[in-house]
């Protein structure tokens, strides 16, 4: 993939200072990363990442990225969603190819690129960058592992339940928000969405949550982790 047709109105957009990775940098600093930036809008369901492209920093700055790889059997396992502030493609910047991994936007989205020979420039000229770096990947695989948590469960509703628990550990309260479409959900827990939405039902009827849409109500948050956590 090729870096082209960039929004020049986006050129005063300072993506930069969405990212966690870059928050310790000063505002000279941060202009001097965001001159190596370049911007992009997409459209929903166009791909961003895609095997074999160009080794890119991959930044959302505003709507969001759904990362997946295709199974030996053809079907599409998704990894995370990625937000504004989050990036994807560090691994490709240090040199790994990118075999099977994908980015496709779920909104209309802007999404912001660095290239790896500018990236490395940065990093050896901010040694802090790298420690930053370290520590957010380790993030990202504490993640991974999360997922593979849910996989080893064996109920669906166990696996759905146990979503629900995190997300409303990051939110610190009852609502909260599912940051994807129901078929996207149902392939990171490993069911059908068939199979979600007689789960979600379920729940309601054991009056454990209230379901609005992508939005949810949990009504008894110490019975549902004593129940599935």
């Amino acid at each position: 993939m090729k870096i082209k047709d960039f929004d020049e109105h986006l050129s005063d957009h300072h993506c930069i200072q969405l990212v966690p990775l870059f928050s310790d940098l000063s505002p000279d600093e941060l202009a001097q990363v965001e001159e190596i930036v370049q911007h992009k809008k997409v459209k929903k369901g166009e791909t961003v990442i895609q095997p074999s492209a160009e080794p890119l920093l991959t930044i959302v700055a505003k709507g969001s990225l759904k990362i997946y790889q295709i199974s030996s059997t053809g079907k599409e396992q998704l990894l995370r969603v990625i937000e504004p502030g989050g990036y994807e493609g560090e691994k490709s910047i240090f040199g790994l190819v990118n075999k099977n991994l994908f980015g496709e936007a779920l909104s209309d989205s802007t999404i912001c690129f660095v290239r790896k020979s500018d990236f490395t420039e940065l990093l050896l000229a901010k040694p802090q960058l790298s420690l930053r770096l370290l520590e957010m990947n380790a993030v990202k695989q504490n993640e991974t592992e999360q997922q593979a948590k849910f996989l080893m469960m064996e109920s669906v509703e166990m696996r759905l339940a146990n979503y629900l628990l995190d997300l409303a550990k990051i939110t610190d309260g009852s609502y909260v928000q599912i940051p994807m479409t129901l078929k996207d959900l149902s392939a990171f827990i490993g069911t059908t969405p068939e199979t979600i939405s007689r789960k979600l039902r379920l729940l309601e009827e054991k009056g454990l949550v209230e379901h609005y849409g992508k939005s949810f109500k949990i009504l008894d948050y110490e019975r549902l982790e004593d129940e599935y956590a």
